[in-house]
């Protein structure tokens, strides 16, 4: 799951680097998104991270799965360094060295368990949330540059996180004919339906760490305080610890890595519309960070 993530992450980068910048909540933004290969690529990847991770969902606590996904970021960033050329600083090599040794801390301390299930209550707070993130992304979109990044990316955070909040109890569900006609199957699509739009118009204004370092973190604590406190997740006794060093660990590594978040690639838009195509981002000055 972690490296079909950071694949992903990378690849969908690309792809939005050499999309014209949209300024505007606009769903066509996927479609045009769609043309790019790369793109493709990278969704199928993130397919692949989905399953993996819904299947994980089954037996383990969200506050480990969803920091897990966190550590697709520095899959990214390697990947950024060896194809792309980026150069990353060392504080930023140092928070990648933090972020996995607390995904491993948190490997240690999480006991596998069954999910519980959500009520009618629970269902009506996703379309609710679903929703609130909804209006935030209309009114978020117009920010630029580092900020715009990082408030697009945190609205894609809590909107995966929803995803994965209806997917821990759906990934008990045994019956494929139960699975299908599942509200929260319907309510997990549409929670990740948004948030690919979202993050896709994070990536766009320029920094992909920082625009995947706040989804990340905006991702992680909502879904591993409800897991804890309405699933059923667990922490092994005597770990619980651990399990707390591991997970602020995580966090601040994502989030400290939105600090030294500089733009890894220039939108060429005033050459695409003088008929001059658009390059890939490995022949952009921009992507050498």
């Amino acid at each position: 799951m972690i490296l079909a993530y950071g694949v992903a992450n990378l690849l969908q980068s690309m792809a939005a680097a050499r999309t014209t910048v949209h300024h505007t909540f606009d769903p066509g933004l996927l479609i045009r998104l769609a043309s790019h290969r790369c793109y493709l690529v990278g969704l199928a990847c993130q397919g692949l991270g989905f399953l993996l991770a819904f299947l994980a969902r089954r037996d383990l606590p969200l506050f480990l799965v969803q920091a897990s996904v966190a550590a697709g970021l520095g899959v990214t960033a390697i990947l950024g360094v060896l194809i792309l050329k980026w150069r990353l600083p060392a504080a930023e090599v140092a928070l990648l060295v933090l972020l996995f040794a607390g995904i491993g801390a948190l490997v240690l301390a999480a006991e596998p368990a069954p999910s519980r299930r959500i009520g009618t209550l629970g269902l009506a707070a996703l379309v609710i949330a679903l929703a609130l993130i909804g209006v935030l992304g209309f009114f978020a979109v117009r920010l630029h540059g580092v900020p715009g990044s990082v408030a697009l990316g945190s609205l894609a955070g809590l909107a995966f996180a929803s995803a994965a909040v209806a997917a821990r109890p759906l990934a008990a569900v045994h019956s494929a004919e139960a699975l299908l006609t599942h509200p929260l199957l319907h309510l997990l699509l549409a929670h990740t339906v948004v948030g690919q739009l979202l993050l896709g118009l994070a990536m766009q204004r320029g920094s992909t760490t920082a625009a995947v370092a706040a989804m990340d973190a905006a991702g992680a604590v909502p879904a591993a305080l409800i897991g804890l406190l309405f699933l059923g997740d667990r922490i092994w006794p005597g770990r619980e610890w651990l399990a707390m060093v591991g997970f602020l660990v995580t966090l601040a590594a994502v989030i400290g890595m939105t600090r030294y978040a500089e733009p890894q690639h220039h939108h060429q838009v005033a050459r695409a519309a003088r008929g001059r195509p658009v390059r890939l981002p490995h022949a952009l000055p921009a992507a050498r960070r």
